[in-house]
């Protein structure tokens, strides 16, 4: 089965906001890992934590691409 997201993130979410969201699922599924390591719910936790990573990653190197081409420019 495939696991699907937790939530949706809507709009253009900072990378800080993602963060956030990022470091409340980490503690979940730290939770979650102690109480039942076997949990399918870990997994699905696990990758959507990792969805979210990458998220966030796409949005640093958005920013760090588009302000290096902005002093480039100059």
């Amino acid at each position: 089965m495939r696991a699907q997201r937790v939530w949706k993130v809507n709009g253009a979410a900072s990378a800080g906001q993602l963060q956030s969201r990022l470091d409340d699922l980490n503690k979940r599924l730290g939770h979650l890992e102690n109480q039942h390591p076997d949990s399918w719910k870990v997994e699905e936790l696990k990758s959507s934590a990792l969805s979210l990573s990458r998220e966030i990653d796409d949005i640093r190197c958005a920013e760090a691409t588009a302000a290096l081409s902005e002093l480039l420019r100059k």
